[in-house]
């Protein structure tokens, strides 16, 4: 009987303490200010942190070409389009390099292959559309000041 008794109270010692830690939060979510209070979000950029992984920035004066981005991405979201150079030049010109952010998972796996630091995650975090074809970018076909982003 004594066990049952020390059980019980246990449990009902439990229950009070779990208790106690959500009536604590509970209060906390009243005494909070709005976000809007701390940041004037649509007139302001809320600031952000250092190693914060936006949406890419793309410099296409550097790209080679070489793919190593579009390889390195797991989920297969990057496309590449180009063609030959010209005959006294070498390599390749990038027709079109496109991201499918309704596939992106902003690991900043395609940054650290590239040789020539020409892809880098960026600070900006909205790319508001109307429909899932406004989430598909085409970086080659963006003015080179809106693709390069924010410094």
């Amino acid at each position: 009987m004594r066990t049952w008794f020390r059980n019980v109270a246990l449990a009902t010692s439990t229950i009070m303490r779990g208790m106690y830690v959500t009536l604590q939060y509970f209060v906390q979510s009243y005494r909070r200010k709005p976000f809007t209070t701390h940041f004037e979000y649509p007139e302001k950029p809320v600031p952000i942190r250092p190693r914060y992984r936006g949406f890419h920035r793309f410099d296409l004066t550097t790209c080679i070409g070489c793919d190593k981005c579009a390889r390195a991405c797991p989920v297969d979201c990057i496309y590449i389009d180009k063609e030959k150079a010209a005959p006294p030049a070498k390599g390749f010109v990038v027709t079109g390099f496109t991201i499918d952010y309704t596939k992106c998972m902003f690991c900043a796996l395609c940054v650290d292959p590239c040789p020539v630091d020409c892809i880098f995650m960026g600070s900006n975090f909205d790319l508001s559309t109307f429909g899932r074809d406004g989430c598909v970018v085409d970086y080659a076909k963006l003015p080179l000041e809106v693709a390069s982003g924010q410094a």
